[in-house]
């Protein structure tokens, strides 16, 4: 009999549920308390198959990672290319929870491993980091069609004060990595390579535990370097 699979379809308020080869499908609560109530229901053997929908799957990865449950965490522009090669829907359409069961089925996905507790927590700041970094790019394209000095001058404030939250920003990533024992041995590891620098480094420590090591073998040299001193690049103006 085929592995079961479960194609999860996930919004911030629900996840519509598809299960095959039952073909039994649902809905449940985007709540902590509505998918450990539902993933208390499950052989462990189930393969969970959703889409990297930032925002939306932190509860149920969590949910999973501490009962150790697999699923399978598939890039969305891998999901529509396989729904479009089976002739499950054209270009515009929606990549549904079948449509992730049926790619569940069919091909051999790798197992996703979930970040630890620390390394989530950074790769929450490091977001928050990046927008309000576009947002302070986005500020400084706008001052240049003020029109008004009052409005410049109201555009300069906002500036200053993203930049005083990406340094604040920084300051707590710097804290992070530093305060986790894999993290800081990692970032050790990083700074040996040429042209890594500190938002890199955070954001290969954040999303690739194991990528030091390659990147260091890589490396044209292999011996450590003083750890880099995590300040804010000067922007141009």
């Amino acid at each position: 009999m085929p592995q079961a699979v479960i194609g999860c379809d996930l919004s911030r308020a629900v996840i519509d549920i598809c299960e095959l080869p039952s073909g039994r499908i649902g809905q449940i609560a985007n709540t902590p308390d509505a998918i450990d109530a539902w993933l208390d229901t499950l052989d462990h053997d189930i393969r969970l198959v959703f889409e990297a929908t930032s925002g939306c799957d932190g509860d149920l990865i969590a949910a999973l990672a501490t009962r150790s449950h697999p699923f399978s965490r598939v890039n969305p522009r891998q999901a529509r290319e396989f729904a479009r090669a089976t002739g499950t829907l054209a270009k515009t359409d929606y990549v549904d929870a079948r449509v992730l069961a049926q790619m569940g089925a069919a091909l051999d996905l790798l197992a996703t491993i979930p970040l630890s507790p620390t390394r989530s927590r950074l790769a929450d700041f490091l977001r928050r980091r990046r927008q309000l970094v576009d947002m302070r790019k986005a500020e400084k394209l706008h001052r240049h069609s003020a029109g008004q000095p009052d409005i410049a001058q109201a555009i300069e404030a906002m500036i200053d004060l993203l930049g005083q939250q990406i340094a604040e920003l920084d300051r707590q990533i710097a804290g992070i990595i530093a305060q986790d024992h894999a993290l800081s041995e990692q970032a050790r590891l990083l700074t040996a390579v040429p042209g890594i620098g500190p938002t890199v480094l955070a954001t290969c420590s954040a999303n690739f535990p194991n990528s030091a090591r390659s990147v260091v073998a890589r490396s044209p040299r292999s011996q450590a370097s003083p750890p880099i001193a995590w300040t804010r690049p000067r922007s141009p103006t």
